[in-house]
């Protein structure tokens, strides 16, 4: 909160005892009823308290002790407390649909002399259901009535020099029906496997778990590992496939390793570029030998963890490997990413960065190396402009929260590096704990019920839309939980409102061709929410390689001030069920919303477009590309004059745009004699702008022409060598 609005500290508040008002009315109205006073009347559902736990949001708030959610968490000792200016708000969200009878207020000193109770059904059409300018503070019970998902108190003159400041803000009503409730929390699955550093024989259990998985590339199995705070010795946990371990503290050193996290490629002969689909975070490694061996391509991210040593991202005997990912990491140590063909670091810190091969990215890192490109091929940014932590599964005590990081602006370093982490954490019984078997009208039952969604390890066949139209919900996948639209239908869909966070989990195309399977923000989205945007984590799309799959366009960005924050949209090119008509996906992303800021954007293989930009001032921090390798011959990719789409292609429209550290190559294995014209496509004006771009054959199979547009020498021969832009225009 900027300080001008946060003026001198505030005294401590003490809560008295309050609540008496509505007790009070009852009382009167049953002895009434009891003397006969009152008429008879049709038995109705009598008026319940709809709010408490709910969802809630708000314009801001004082500090970290005064979040939106104390107002609804039925404890008169705990408060929201929104920033010192006019206006604020805050806001629930009911779950469903609801006939709303009253509202009780409980104000701290620091009350609104002027406020609206404002009612809607979907959360953008607003009717006022009661308004004071002489509002008195303390216990307030208001009459108001009207049917509403969402009921929201809107401040505009405070009392005090202060801002508003809530202990419980209560909503009374009945529901309209429906199923039965669905319950929020719960155990965790079959295959979430939580260890303490007493469990016996840790290592035995890891062991088998990788045994299962290590060369399992597209099998049904699926793992969560989550070490409970504490320090574990003599541990190397090697991670294969569709399996993520975690600590549960709140900071990675609340969980130690003396030991390690591995990921090599034995599996593979040595070669690292199929390593896919795993994730490391929220641990402190002390590596036996001093260095952490990471050796991973896409889909792998490294996320909040502290390696107190050095980094190896390469495979022993440094075979190939096409990575990668680290963020909200500190490595004490050096990285070395030796036969890493390129990599994108971010909001991290490091003792050293060995050497670069193709395209190495950072920002917000530091120890960075400085920007050097092509010689070597170092592209550094000193901050992230925008970021947003991805939420992850903790402990506070014996209780399964989920922690949800507030957003950075030119964030640098780790989020967790001075003390506590600033963010919200919200209980597990606000999550429906989706297991294997759930249907998606159950989970969009219990969205519409106002909970959030954790996804436990599994594969999960839906035949509707997962349809996410609340503000702040949090979709959470563990062990990369894999989403599969079985006939037809979009997997996920999220309305144009703030805050969502999606994060850690899989949609794999059906064999149904759909129009798309991933979509932030329905067409003509237009909303602002630079505040509060939408973050896409680890979120990635697979179209073949499990088996047949289809899908038109992967991923459609409609919504302002998106994040996509490390997202792999793969159209495969090796497994089952691929090949030219076979897997079918003409467009991997398409970015319609205006503001979208892309970090470790990874497409690929797309039979067009991978990658095509619509919004304005847009920018990508990173991004890795293949081109198809199965293109049967030229004709197949011609484009009307132009050989081949463009892996990255800014419409002409757009007038402001910006990427760094960006790459892209061809390996056309079908008809080597393939050309491609370039590798982006960009208007030529002053606001569009790339800065470090390369284009390269991979052994001569295929060419290009041009790095962008008609810029750029030509790739030729077989040597793999790229072709370099450092600035365009």
């Amino acid at each position: 909160m900027p300080a001008a609005l946060t003026g001198p500290p505030r005294p401590p508040a003490t809560r008295p005892a309050r609540w008496r008002t509505l007790g009070a009315l009852i009382v009167t109205a049953l002895v009434a009823a009891l003397l006969g006073v009152l008429p008879a009347a049709p038995a109705t559902a009598a008026p319940a308290l709809l709010s408490q736990g709910k969802a809630v949001t708000a314009s801001s708030q004082e500090n970290g002790g005064t979040a939106a959610a104390n107002a609804v968490d039925g404890n008169p000792g705990t408060r929201w407390s929104s920033a010192f200016a006019d206006p604020q708000w805050i806001r629930i969200d009911l779950g469903a649909t609801a006939s709303v009878t009253a509202v009780e207020l409980a104000w701290e000193a620091a009350y609104a002399t002027a406020y609206r109770i404002e009612l809607s059904t979907d959360g953008n059409d607003w009717t006022t259901a009661y308004s004071t300018t002489t509002g008195p503070g303390g216990d307030e019970t208001l009459n108001v009535s009207g049917d509403a998902r969402y009921v929201r108190l809107t401040g505009t003159a405070r009392s005090t020099g202060y801002g508003y400041s809530l202990w419980e803000f209560k909503v009374y009503g009945t529901t309209n029906g429906g199923g039965p409730e669905i319950p929020g929390g719960g155990d965790l699955g079959p295959n979430v496997h939580v260890f303490d550093p007493a469990t016996p024989d840790i290592q035995g259990k890891v062991d088998a778990i990788f045994e299962q998985q290590e060369s399992a590339q597209f099998g049904p199995g699926r793992h969560a590992l989550l070490f409970k705070p504490g320090t574990y010795d003599d541990i190397n946990a090697q991670i294969g496939f569709y399996t993520s371990i975690a600590g549960l503290g709140l900071n990675p050193d609340d969980t130690t390793f003396n030991g390690d996290v591995t990921v090599d490629a034995g599996w593979f002969n040595g070669n690292a570029t199929q390593n896919f689909w795993r994730s490391a975070e929220n641990l402190a490694l002390n590596p036996v030998s001093g260095t952490n061996r990471w050796a991973v391509s896409q889909a792998a991210p490294f996320r909040r963890m502290h390696v107190k040593g050095g980094l190896n991202l390469a495979p022993d005997g440094y075979g190939w490997a096409s990575g990668g990912y680290i963020a909200d990491s500190r490595i004490d140590g050096t990285v070395g990413p030796y036969s890493q063909q390129q990599w994108y670091t971010r909001d991290s810190s490091v003792g050293g960065w060995t050497n670069a091969v193709w395209n190495m990215t950072f920002s917000g890192v530091q120890g960075a190396p400085a920007t050097s490109y092509p010689n070597p091929p170092y592209t550094t940014l000193d901050t992230t402009p925008i970021s947003r932590e991805k939420p992850f599964l903790y402990l506070d005590g014996d209780d399964y929260k989920v922690f949800a990081p507030a957003k950075r602006v030119d964030a640098r370093g780790t989020s967790w590096g001075n003390g506590t982490p600033q963010g919200t954490s919200i209980p597990l019984d606000r999550f429906y704990v989706v297991k294997q078997g759930a249907t998606a009208a159950t989970v969009n039952a219990a969205l519409d019920q106002g909970l959030h969604l954790l996804f436990t390890p599994g594969v999960y066949h839906i035949d509707r839309t997962i349809e996410i139209d609340r503000p702040d919900t949090i979709v959470l996948g563990l062990g990369l939980a894999t989403i599969i639209p079985d006939n037809g239908v979009t997997a996920m869909k999220v309305a144009d409102v703030d805050g969502v966070r999606l994060a850690g989990f899989l949609i794999d195309a059906g064999p149904v061709n759909s129009p798309t399977l991933l979509e932030i923000g329905p067409q003509g989205s237009s909303a602002d929410h630079a505040a509060n945007p939408t973050t896409v984590q680890d979120v990635f799309i697979r179209i073949g390689g499990a088996g047949p799959g289809k899908a038109t366009t992967s991923m459609v960005v409609n919504s302002d001030d998106t994040i996509i924050d490390h997202t792999w949209v793969w159209r495969a090119d090796h497994g089952e069920g691929w090949g030219w008509e076979t897997n079918r996906a003409d467009y991997g992303v398409r970015v319609n919303g205006d503001d979208v800021l892309a970090t470790g954007l990874f497409v690929e293989h797309f039979n067009k477009y991978d990658v095509e930009w619509y919004g304005e001032r847009g920018r990508t921090i990173f991004f890795q590309n293949e081109k198809a390798y199965d293109a049967p011959n030229q004709a197949a990719i011609q484009n009307g004059s132009v050989k081949g789409y463009a892996a990255y292609r800014v419409d002409d429209s757009v007038e402001q745009h910006e990427g760094w550290g960006m790459g892209s190559y061809c390996y056309y294995n079908v008809d080597p004699t393939i050309r491609q014209d370039h590798g982006f496509r960009a208007p030529v004006k002053p606001g569009v702008k790339f800065h470090n771009l390369l284009v390269v054959s991979l052994g001569g199979n295929g060419q290009f022409e041009h790095v962008i547009n008609s810029t750029g020498s030509p790739t030729s021969g077989t040597s793999t060598v790229p072709s370099t832009v450092v600035s365009f225009p």
